[in-house]
């Protein structure tokens, strides 16, 4: 890791609201400048919408348009969320709430549980396996280990897409699904299910939503404390909405439009949960005033592996083809992708490692190389094969960085160190920051050269090895930081899972490689029968195997190598042959027939105002800025005022003072302060721009709703020279 990249993990905070939108391109800026709603963003691979979104979150905050605690981001992996808390605080966003659907369901489901239905709350089961067992014990249904976890699988779908058991065969014919067992004992296990559960007074992740669904529902006065408490909604990875998650969307919005989704119709690649992309395709159908920006300038990879990712979905079909976004790359040339062919699956692995330990020997860190495959079945073969080949590697999904038994160690470690490091020896010699966590961890097995192998003794070295890097990134960022203030970054990070990056390569499945990049990336398995999978049977089924092939191709940044193998064995029949998706893509192919998609291009694409169906909308207020100078205000009087004090007042001394009259008029009649009808500078501000209608009326700060409906009528007929009440001004 060099110099350059290390200064970037801890940037310094930027020291305005206006600092916050540099580095930002036309589209990512229109993004984070737009704090009304609803606003819809369509997001390709690679093209900074998680910049995007946080920037438009801090420039809201920074500006003094959104206040942190109202705001409420959400998204669906913990680290995903965690990645988002951490932006926030570097942008000066600190205390805006970004959490997944269950996290924020699950708090305001323990908040309100005493309330709403009372006594205490079940207790939340982690695993549905165990109990789906006992449900098909009692129904004397045996299930195999595959069937159990397939049947799992069939109850979780069913609860996101609100199924009951009564309606499950049917509900699963509709939507085409592969029953592993008759619809009929399907429903009759999840019926089980659920009476295991009452037994047991237990509830599942499912349940967290369904509940707060139905509290919702039922508790309007628990609705409006929630609604009051969030304002402002922003949801990431919108292509991967459950009904069930709109459907508390929705609740929790009510009849309020300051909702902004961000997603990719073509990484749709969940579908088989209850995922549809549905709710993005038809945002702009729901809100016809919606504001959609398009992000297609893709800083993630070089021109060569952007070119593979826009072919793959060029012949792509349905529905989320018709909305694909014609990626744009805006790096430098690199090389093309390599594809090989194998004669055997041993083969493609042993080819795999060979040639990913010539990169290592050429200087490419192995953090920075990722082997990925459809199946967690394939994972095996390249387990052995880098091994044998002294590749250290580490598998996806597997148990998070910070909860690791050698990391747990390290931390109570460095905490002692901090405390009492005046009387340890090891720190002794030690100068600064990395020397001080250099020699406390030197005590829990790190040392200065790795280990031999790839073994457990080396996994636990790299996971202490990426401490010690974290210390050397987080000293150069900044340079007066102590043991404790280290200890503190790292509490930060465990709360958020926002771990260090660990040397060795990753072996992940395409779906658990979303969301992350690598400069080198191994698309192995890519075969007929395994890409598209053999039991994607419909069109739709196949469609999706195509965008999880496109969402593999595009977590690489400047090397792609595709391979595919013959026959599974060595000597077998090599009957395989490369995926239909390569075909007129890889050399030597033709390109199969079929209609080619159009690509959308970027840009921005205004909605038509006032355009909500019979709801009316509640005016929002766009980021405040000085209307002589143009700066942006953060100061709350600057921003009553629309200008800097400093800035000259053009304000119509008779109209303020025949609103001071009127307002002194309000305070006797309604028996309270003068201020609470309007504030001075609110005063000032309406004789300063003298509006001619509710709109203008409503976009100066402190007019809200409620007394724009109240003394809206009366506050335009005195600036149109009237007196209130409708009697013209004669002086």
């Amino acid at each position: 890791m060099t110099a350059a990249t290390r200064s970037t993990l801890f940037p310094q905070v930027p020291d305005s609201a206006d600092a916050v939108l540099d580095g930002l391109d036309p589209e990512q800026r229109e993004v984070a400048t737009a704090l009304h709603g609803p606003v819809c963003v369509l997001a390709g691979a690679g093209t900074g919408k998680t910049r995007a979104i946080t920037h438009r979150i801090a420039y809201g905050v920074r500006a003094g348009i959104l206040h942190p605690s109202s705001v409420l981001a959400v998204t669906f992996t913990n680290r995903a969320a965690g990645e988002m808390r951490g932006r926030l605080r570097q942008l000066g966003a600190a205390g805006v709430q970004a959490r997944t659907f269950h996290s924020a369901a699950l708090r305001q489901l323990h908040y309100f549980w005493p309330k709403a239905i009372g006594g205490s709350m079940p207790r939340l089961v982690d695993r549905k396996a165990q109990l789906v067992a006992d449900a098909a014990a009692a129904c004397r249904i045996r299930l195999d280990r595959g069937e159990l976890r397939d049947v799992t699988a069939e109850i979780e779908w069913s609860k996101v897409t609100q199924t009951v058991p009564a309606d499950y065969a049917p509900a699963a014919a509709k939507a085409g699904r592969e029953t592993p067992r008759a619809p009929a004992e399907i429903a009759q296990l999840y019926a089980a299910y659920e009476d295991v559960k009452r037994e047991r007074a237990v509830i599942d992740f499912e349940d967290v939503l369904l509940l707060t669904v139905a509290v919702l529902q039922d508790r309007h006065d628990i609705a409006e404390q929630v609604r009051a408490q969030y304002q402002h909604f922003v949801v990431d990875e919108y292509q991967d909405v459950s009904p069930l998650q709109q459907r508390l969307l929705d609740l929790w919005l009510g009849d309020r439009d300051s909702l902004c989704v961000v997603g990719d119709a073509s990484q749709t690649i969940y579908s088989f949960t209850g995922a549809t992309p549905d709710h993005l395709l038809d945002f702009r159908t729901r809100h016809p005033g919606a504001t959609v920006v398009k992000l297609v300038r893709d800083y993630r990879s070089t021109p060569q592996v952007v070119h593979l990712a826009n072919g793959l979905l060029a012949q792509a079909k349905g529905r989320a083809a018709d909305h694909r976004l014609e990626l744009v790359s805006q790096r430098a040339p690199g090389p093309e992708p390599v594809y090989s062919e194998y004669t055997d699956e041993p083969a493609e692995a042993e080819g795999a490692a060979r040639r990913i330990r010539e990169l290592i020997d050429s200087g490419v860190p192995a953090a920075e190389i990722a082997i990925l495959f459809r199946t967690n079945a394939q994972s095996e073969t390249y387990e052995q094969a880098l091994a044998d080949a002294g590749v250290p590697y580490q598998l996806r999904g597997a148990e998070r960085f910070f909860d690791r038994p050698e990391v747990r160690k390290a931390g109570v470690a460095l905490r002692g160190a901090a405390r009492f490091g005046g009387n340890d020896s090891l720190l002794d010699d030690a100068v600064d920051l990395p020397s001080q966590v250099r020699a406390v961890l030197s005590g829990e097995g790190w040392t200065t050269r790795p280990p031999a192998g790839s073994g457990a003794v080396r996994e636990r070295w790299e996971s202490l090895a990426a401490l010690v890097n974290l210390a050397q990134d987080f000293s150069t960022a900044q340079p007066g930081a102590t043991l404790a203030d280290l200890v503190a970054e790292l509490d930060e990070r465990a709360n958020a899972q926002h771990a260090p990056t660990v040397q060795g390569v990753t072996l992940a499945s395409l779906h658990s490689a979303k969301g992350l990049e690598w400069d080198v990336v191994f698309l192995v398995g890519v075969a007929e029968g395994m890409m598209p999978i053999t039991y994607a049977k419909t069109d739709e089924q196949t469609e999706e195997e195509r965008r999880l092939l496109y969402v593999g191709v595009t977590r690489a940044r400047e090397r792609l190598h595709v391979s595919w193998a013959l026959s599974r064995s060595p000597g077998g029949r090599p009957s395989r042959r490369p995926s239909r998706f390569l075909d007129g893509l890889r050399p030597g192919s033709t390109a199969t027939t079929g209609r080619t998609a159009a690509g959308g291009a970027g840009g921005i694409e205004r909605g038509i105002p006032g355009t909500r169906g019979s709801t009316p909308r509640r005016v929002q207020r766009t980021p405040a800025r000085c209307r002589v100078c143009g700066r942006t205000l953060t100061d709350a009087g600057e921003m009553k005022l629309m200008r800097c004090d400093d800035c000259p007042s053009d304000m119509n001394e008779g109209l303020y003072e025949r609103l001071r009259e009127w307002r002194a008029d309000q305070a006797r009649r309604s028996g309270q302060p003068a201020f609470c009808v309007f504030t001075d500078r609110t005063l000032v501000a309406i004789a300063e721009t003298a509006p001619d209608d509710e709109h203008e009326l409503a976009r100066i700060p402190g007019v809200g709703m409620r007394k724009l409906n109240r003394y809206g009528t009366d506050v335009l007929a005195i600036c149109a020279g009237q007196f209130a009440g409708g009697d013209t001004d004669q002086g």
